[in-house]
């Protein structure tokens, strides 16, 4: 059976947006007669692996594969030579990797790498040292094509001219919106897990709990909000290295009452996460590439308020489907939460108007379709 083997430098932890991509490319695939290898960085728990198995996936770990060291590059060889592929895709691994010439020297016809990566706070696309580029070019002449996940990326990425700029292409990431329905009993449910009293306004964020998910942020502006309207919540979606130093802060802040730390949820969508939300937050510092929680929340018809950075900007639409805010500028941010915390019909409007964008750009049936035709079979 011809195949395709998609190789994720992450642990699926959780139904998120890799795991929905990787459940979608393998049902396209299935429907052409393909197979699907999907290989992550470690065993996914059981509701993730359920969720993954279709007669057509095969799962494999390749342990630490965001780096091309010896182990991960015997264990991708392994994987290569048990199942022939006709392609092989990389995503979330450093885009300077030994994978693309294993892969051309074990036979494989078409290589390709999605570009993932956020980039640090501040920074500027610019063309990369000749020595560079050459260097660069040479590694990566095996790969096909690289696809990026926003306009943003796509112009950074361009910029370095390490490739031609014709073996670049642009898909959004994408919602599954086949998982995006409402039910009040999820969220009813949700908040008796958590003791939310039924009628208590909740601001949500989902990240990875780190520095540059601008969280430190997140706190001043729950300060600032819980000061004027007292009754809100603030609701930590994730986990991370920083989790029990923030913690700490915020209760030192005098947030304990008033900020809730769920941890990883390994399925959002089916526990009424995003349904019991009134407004979504991304407080990202760094140059965010896309915002796939963003995306998810929009997919929900929930009004956003995050920071004008990276590829942020193409997803939320200032002043129609959400707020944008400058990095750091706790002040405007919560001005804006409770602006749209005492004003239900906006944010009703603006989350229709999400709604809208995150069917036509981020659907991602629509998405993936577009990325195996570029793999052309």
């Amino acid at each position: 059976m011809p195949t395709v083997v998609s190789v994720f430098g992450v642990q699926p932890l959780r139904i998120g947006g890799t795991e929905t991509f990787a459940r979608e490319l393998s049902q396209q695939l299935a429907k052409r007669g393909w197979l699907s290898v999907l290989c992550f960085e470690t065993e996914p728990p059981k509701d993730v692996r359920e969720f993954l198995t279709l007669p057509n996936v095969r799962l494999e770990v390749i342990d630490n594969c965001t780096k091309s060291t010896y182990s991960s590059l015997k264990a991708l060889s392994r994987v290569i030579r048990t199942y022939r592929p006709e392609v092989l895709h990389l995503h979330f691994i450093g885009f300077v990797s030994l994978y693309p010439w294993l892969a051309k020297l074990l036979s494989v016809k078409k290589i390709f790498f999605t570009d993932h990566s956020s980039r640090p706070s501040g920074y500027v696309p610019a063309r990369a040292a000749f020595w560079k580029r050459r260097l660069i070019r040479l590694i990566n002449y095996p790969i096909s094509k690289v696809f990026c996940v926003s306009n943003y990326g796509y112009g950074c990425m361009t910029s370095l001219d390490v490739l031609p700029r014709e073996r670049f292409k642009m898909i959004y990431n994408g919602v599954d919106l086949s998982r995006v329905t409402y039910s009040s009993e999820r969220a009813r449910r949700f908040r008796s897990r958590h003791a939310i009293p039924p009628e208590t306004p909740i601001v949500l964020q989902v990240s990875w709990i780190i520095p540059e998910k601008g969280i430190p942020d997140l706190l001043k502006t729950a300060s600032l909000v819980v000061e004027k309207n007292p009754n809100t919540r603030f609701l930590v979606v994730g986990d991370g290295p920083y989790r029990e130093q923030y913690m700490a802060l915020a209760t030192e802040m005098g947030l304990s009452d008033h900020v809730i730390w769920t941890g990883v949820i390994e399925d959002p969508f089916g526990a009424g996460v995003f349904e019991v939300a009134d407004i979504v937050c991304q407080l990202s510092n760094w140059e965010e590439v896309f915002g796939w929680m963003i995306a998810e929340s929009m997919a929900f018809g929930k009004p956003v308020v995050a920071t004008r950075v990276g590829g942020i900007p193409e997803l939320v639409r200032e002043g129609k489907s959400g707020f944008l805010v400058d990095r750091g500028d706790t002040t405007a941010t919560s001005e804006r939460i409770l602006e749209l915390l005492k004003n239900p019909s906006l944010r009703q409007q603006m989350g229709q108007v999400g709604e809208t964008i995150a069917q036509t750009q981020f659907a991602l049936e629509a998405n993936v379709a577009d990325l195996i035709d570029a793999y052309e079979i």
